[in-house]
């Protein structure tokens, strides 16, 4: 007859509570662990995101020091970007165009500074001598990559031709699938819009940089709401700096006013020829100065052609009665 015997049965009901008390225990430590891992995860995410709240509060605090540029005087030379500058942006770039107003400000800004007066700009010599039609200012198109100077002779930094077909037709096929995105071919560069279709970013930025890593004598320029292709060593800093070795520009400080990442190196070279770089709209930038819209520029622009007019209007009285005194003497 088999049987268990008394010391049997309490060593099996031991082992048999040992077992259910570790396995709660060590279910208790599992859990423990988890909740510990999740209570890490959540301060760190807390941190991070105190950490960007601050990052943004000094971003906005930086922002808000920068001040109105001040009503310039005479011996400065003058570059404009257009879109979001001198000019509304528009929903597609054929809807810009320059206020007649604007436009009268501008040739009176360029007679008292001896034509130290030019626009500087993404689009192309074509498109900124038609916005700002009839006027004819010297011109840096395509980040510099074109330049007209002061004496209408143009400086071209181009793509070999074959180079230039092939990436039309694959930029064409490659944002054909990519409905409301649109490719503006320049000739040298070519640039990506989306801004009629912002849920493609991703894509759009994927594909310059596909192109980018294809053809090593470019370099992929971000915008607002589009990407460009566009020379390698090319940017507007660059074309400020070669107009300032020529005339009426040398000789003088530069101010320059841009509202976009392309201006940034426009605004470096400024700042580094002791000039006046003036940021238009919000986000972080280099320049020392900031106007929130268009419309403060055309405001600014206005201001600075009344006081240079009324100094000239000063000086020559000054002169005529110069020159009334000897007369009597």
């Amino acid at each position: 007859m088999s049987g268990t015997s008394p010391n049997g049965l309490f060593f099996n009901r031991f082992y048999l509570s040992a077992s259910r008390n570790c396995g709660w225990f060590l279910c208790f430590k599992m859990a423990r662990s988890v909740t510990l891992a999740i209570l890490t995860w959540l301060m760190i995410m807390r941190d991070g995101r105190e950490r960007g709240i601050e990052t943004r509060k000094e971003e906005t605090r930086v922002a808000d020091q920068l001040a109105v540029p001040p009503v310039l005087s005479a011996n400065y030379a003058y570059f404009f970007d257009l879109d979001g500058t001198l000019a509304e942006i528009k929903p597609r770039p054929d809807q810009v165009f320059i206020p007649t107003g604007v436009l009268t400000l501008l040739k009176r800004l360029a007679e008292m500074n001896q034509g130290a007066v030019a626009l500087v700009s993404g689009r192309s010599m074509k498109e900124l001598d038609a916005i700002a039609s009839p006027l004819h200012f010297p011109l840096a198109g395509v980040h510099g990559a074109q330049r007209r100077d002061f004496q209408d002779k143009t400086h071209e930094i181009a793509l070999p031709e074959e180079q230039v077909k092939q990436m039309e037709l694959e930029l064409i096929a490659a944002l054909d699938p990519l409905e409301g995105t649109e490719l503006e071919a320049k000739g040298m560069a070519f640039a990506l819009h989306y801004r009629q279709a912002v849920h493609h970013e991703e894509a759009i930025f994927a594909l310059a940089k596909a192109m980018e890593e294809k053809y090593p004598n470019l370099a992929l320029q971000p915008g607002k709401c589009v990407v460009e292709l566009k020379p390698r060593g090319i940017n507007k800093g660059a074309a400020v700096e070669a107009f300032m070795q020529e005339p009426p520009f040398c000789g003088r400080k530069p101010v320059f006013l841009g509202d976009d990442l392309t201006d940034e190196a426009g605004f470096k070279v400024v700042n580094r020829l002791d000039g006046v770089s003036v940021k238009v709209g919000i986000g972080a930038t280099q320049a020392q100065y900031r106007l929130e819209s268009v419309a403060d520029v055309h405001q600014w622009l206005e201001n600075i052609t009344d006081h240079q007019q009324q100094e000239e209007m000063a000086l020559t009285n000054r002169r005529d009665g110069y020159e009334s005194l000897s007369r009597s003497i």
